[in-house]
């Protein structure tokens, strides 16, 4: 087996030890100065690369190229060129230059702008990202596509992608975090990179199940269901044995990522019936981004052969856990050192503890903006549900931590930090080992996890480049922000400590130990003055607020109108979504639900004449009867009420803040008038009477 991982693993990327082996050795170390150290491109090498990538490419079986590029619309996008072109004599060659290579020019007239472009404009350029490296991906039918990592912009010049912003803040929190060191007396780092491990949650249910539900075709998620006799309140799903089918797929799937270089470190069963979770080892936040979005169409991919569905919807059944994406992130240096690690004395580690201070002064000052960055509307579902962190931005230090905090506030420094225990198990057999310093809390949105920060709000389909661009760009403003206060002081090392227990101080109230889902957070969290943004409507108008726009605009990562495209993209995306669903309920009260429960009542009412045709009392089958004309009639009444609600929302297109502001507080708050009767209906009926398979049957009939 280690020998298929190793002759497998990274062979469809043009890995660094593809382009040492196949670059002349001048491009190959230019490229890589621009890699690894962010010296600008040298253009000139372009034809070089490209033709070594297309030789590379070619011999795997690829016979097009496309620049893999991730629009406003949380998916990626690719158009494919064939590395065929004609000779003057009717012949043909097989060529892809430099200038394919740096450059590509796809339609942009039909990808979201928020503005920034009229839909008759057409005119876009996508921009190699040399940083990330190209791959080849194969189709089921055995097409081989060479995808180049891309960057995306309009013709006047603004990013209309989730990469451009989010190679602006590695920049930024690289340029920023450099300066900082300098006062520490590190001279020698030559940049700061970001770095990120997303673990991945999602559902796998059958196929031809998935097919006959029209709110899981359309919506990702269902619209309808009742909770079956059980649900996950055994706790006997997460951490099970995997099932043979389940791990099969799990199996192949990891297969294919190592074709990729993607490392999936962990997979596991979820806490909900037919969840799981993967958790790859974690690389440079652009290029772990790329992969996420490998890993999530590698999910869907897979498991269509398995004859199963991959479901990602952070929300896809009512009553039992939906899906996020915990991202692990952290800074380090090119020299290795993680600024984010504590080391065996964080009670003296000064430079732990200004990075501390400013991640915390940084996720406080800017809440709003951190919440907004995992906001969406499948994530609304989750957020404050007690099945992920609440909706409150607050950070789980741990005890060690906390303890070293506690002293720099009272006495500006701190002179002792708590160490792991011991684990005895007082059986002779089992091992003694030393535990961790701290505990860990899953209730937290941002916790301390021993050399990391836990992101844990991100919902399970979004692209991470847009939480990690956010959270990149406001720690880079607060580093910023210290730094320059720092510069010129006679004492450094005193100016230090009294600025970062000045910030520990200031920003003590977000620190939270405790249990997130409790309702005494919420109200302690009210106390402290900490925002509770409930939806992502009321999230998006912080994007483009003026504080914000001065963060990004300072530090280069994005301009006004850049921002706010991207909140009237977000809100017209909510709008759109919550639309489709009011459609589709409507759709299947009308067209599935309402006519397979009226030819059972016809039945029912048929059995009833018979029987009391026979002198038999037909009490039970007239009671059930009534139930259910009762919640047919409901349900018809709520389906209409629910139809003429969506009629209205015409009237406030022209305005999208108001637009998404109605689909949320009037039709999304009118689902549940239909859900109700709907659900109630399919507890009366027998299963076969039912238009479509139900939750029991999702959930635990793989």
């Amino acid at each position: 087996m280690m020998n298929k991982i190793s002759a497998v693993f990274g062979s469809h990327v043009f890995s660094d030890q593809v382009m040492r082996e196949r670059l002349p050795k001048a491009v190959y170390k230019s490229l890589k100065a621009t890699i690894d150290k962010g010296e600008p491109l040298d253009t000139s090498i372009a034809d070089s690369v490209a033709a070594a990538m297309k030789e590379w490419a070619m011999e795997l079986g690829a016979t097009h190229y496309t620049h893999w590029f991730q629009p406003l619309t949380e998916t990626t996008a690719e158009k494919h060129d064939s590395f065929v072109s004609t000779v003057g004599d009717g012949g043909v060659i097989l060529q892809f230059t430099g200038k394919e290579l740096i450059k590509s020019e796809p339609d942009a007239s039909s990808f979201p702008s928020g503005g920034l472009r009229e839909t008759c404009a057409a005119r876009g350029y996508t921009a190699w990202d040399c940083t990330s490296p190209a791959f080849v991906k194969t189709t089921d039918e055995g097409t081989c596509i060479l995808c180049i990592p891309a960057a995306f912009t309009s013709y006047t010049g603004e990013s209309l992608d989730y990469k451009t912003p989010l190679l602006r803040s590695m920049d930024a929190i690289s340029k920023e975090a450099l300066k900082a060191l300098t006062m520490f007396g590190n001279t020698t780092a030559k940049k700061v990179t970001s770095s990120v491990g997303p673990e991945q949650e999602y559902f796998l249910i059958d196929k031809k199940k998935f097919a006959k539900r029209t709110d899981l075709k359309l919506c990702g998620r269902t619209l309808f269901g009742a909770m079956p006799p059980k649900g996950q309140e055994l706790d006997d799903q997460y951490f099970a044995a995997i099932k043979d089918k389940i791990a099969s797929y799990m199996t192949e799937l990891n297969e294919e990522l190592w074709k990729y270089g993607i490392l999936a470190k962990t997979q596991h069963n979820e806490v909900a019936p037919a969840q799981h979770e993967l958790a790859p080892i974690f690389s440079t936040t652009n290029i772990a981004t790329d992969q996420n979005h490998l890993v999530m169409a590698t999910m869907k991919k897979i498991a269509a052969k398995h004859d199963l569905e991959c479901v990602l919807h952070e929300k896809p059944f009512a009553g039992v856990n939906g899906s996020g994406k915990h991202n692990n992130w952290s800074i380090s240096t090119d020299e290795g050192e993680n600024l984010i690690d504590p080391g065996k004395h964080p009670e003296t580690n000064l430079q732990f503890q200004f990075f501390l201070a400013a991640v915390l002064a940084a996720v406080d000052n800017n809440a709003e903006l951190l919440r907004l960055s995992a906001s969406s509307a499948g994530n609304d579902h989750r957020l404050g549900a007690n099945e992920a962190p609440p909706a409150i931005i607050s950070a789980f230090l741990g005890e060690q931590l906390q303890s070293i905090v506690e002293q720099i506030i009272e006495k500006g420094e701190a002179t002792e930090s708590p160490k792991g225990k011991t684990y005895v198990s007082g059986a002779s057999t089992l091992p003694t080992f030393t535990m961790d310093a701290t505990d860990r809390n899953r209730t937290s949105p941002f916790a301390f996890t021993g050399n990391k920060f836990e992101f844990r709000m991100v919902g399970s389909t979004q692209s991470i480049a847009f939480p990690m661009m956010v959270l990149n760009t406001i720690v880079a403003d607060q580093i910023k922000k210290m730094t320059d206060e720092l510069e010129g002081a006679d004492d450094f090392e005193t100016a230090c400590k009294a600025l970062i227990r000045r910030e520990l101080t200031a920003h003590q109230r977000i620190i939270f130990n405790g249990n997130g889902y409790s309702d005494e957070w919420v109200e302690e969290a009210a106390k402290r003055g900490l925002p509770n943004i409930k939806c992502m409507v009321d999230a998006v108008p912080y994007l483009a607020a003026d504080k914000s726009v001065k963060i990004f605009e300072d530090l280069g990562v994005m301009d006004k109108a850049e921002l706010e495209a991207r909140a009237d993209v977000m809100l017209e995306n909510y709008a759109k979504k919550i639309n489709i669903e009011a459609l589709t309920m409507i759709e299947m009260s009308n067209e599935e639900i309402i006519p397979a429960v009226m030819e059972y009542q016809a039945e029912l009412a048929k059995g009833a004449a018979e029987i009391k045709a026979l002198g038999i009392d037909p009490t039970v089958q007239v009671s059930l009867l009534n139930t259910i004309s009762e919640k047919l009639t409901e349900l018809k009444s709520a389906t209409v009420a629910l139809e003429e609600l969506v009629t209205k929302a015409a009237d406030y297109e022209g305005d999208t803040e108001a637009w998404a502001k109605y689909f949320h507080n009037t039709v999304f708050a009118a689902f549940d008038t239909v859900r109700k009767p709907a659900d109630e209906l399919e507890k009366e009926l027998p299963k076969t009477a039912w238009p479509f398979p139900t939750y029991e049957q999702l959930l635990f009939e793989q």
